[in-house]
């Protein structure tokens, strides 16, 4: 099976097998969808979905999956840290309840990627906020467990290209006041995890 395994940033993946094919995206919805983008279509992942996205592109192997491995904020303090495997995916950092009678939905509002069986699951909400505060934590908690920076924009992207994705988060922080300095010292341990 051809794998395409993408990270935010390249700590994240330190530890993959040699030779794993690996597409670092720099952290953030808009890198990483763009990254993600621009790879598929160099790989002309489905020519009849990107047609419009990838015109003037080569031709390329097409990935049979995408993992997507990386770090995460745990929103709930009973949320043992460990890998956990997405089987719920949203944006929450833009409210759609007010648009929903005036626009159509160009991607799912929730993404629900097929699991494997092989990590415990948990609900993922990603956003363009390093979630370091009490009160964010909160909120988002009330519709995840786990927040990261880019796992939605990666499964929407996949989920245009028509390529089965997996979204494989280890918990480096509890999403706090302390986030900030647990990430940088986390991603080590969480990339040997992961």
């Amino acid at each position: 099976m051809t794998v395409l395994f993408v990270a935010a940033v390249s700590e994240e993946a330190a530890h993959l097998p040699e030779g794993a094919d690996l597409l670092v995206t720099g952290i953030g919805t808009l890198p990483a969808a763009i990254t993600l983008t621009e790879e598929l279509c160099a790989r002309r992942a489905n020519v009849t979905l990107a047609e419009g996205l990838c015109a003037g592109r080569a031709g390329g192997t097409r990935p049979e999956r995408i993992i997507n491995v990386g770090t995460c904020g745990a929103l709930r303090d009973e949320i043992p840290n460990g890998v956990y495997e997405i089987d719920r995916v949203h944006k929450h950092d833009f409210n759609v309840e007010f648009t929903s009678d005036i626009a159509f939905d160009a991607f799912p509002r929730v993404i629900t990627p097929a699991t494997t069986g092989l990590f415990p699951t948990g609900q993922l909400a990603t956003g363009d906020t390093f979630v370091e505060d009490s009160g964010t934590r909160e909120r988002i908690a009330q519709v995840a467990g786990l927040v990261d920076m880019e796992g939605y924009a990666l499964a929407a992207v996949a989920h245009r290209f028509d390529v089965p994705i997996t979204l494989l988060k280890q918990i480096s922080d509890r999403a706090d006041e302390e986030t900030a300095p647990e990430w940088a010292a986390a991603v080590e341990g969480s990339a040997v995890q992961l």
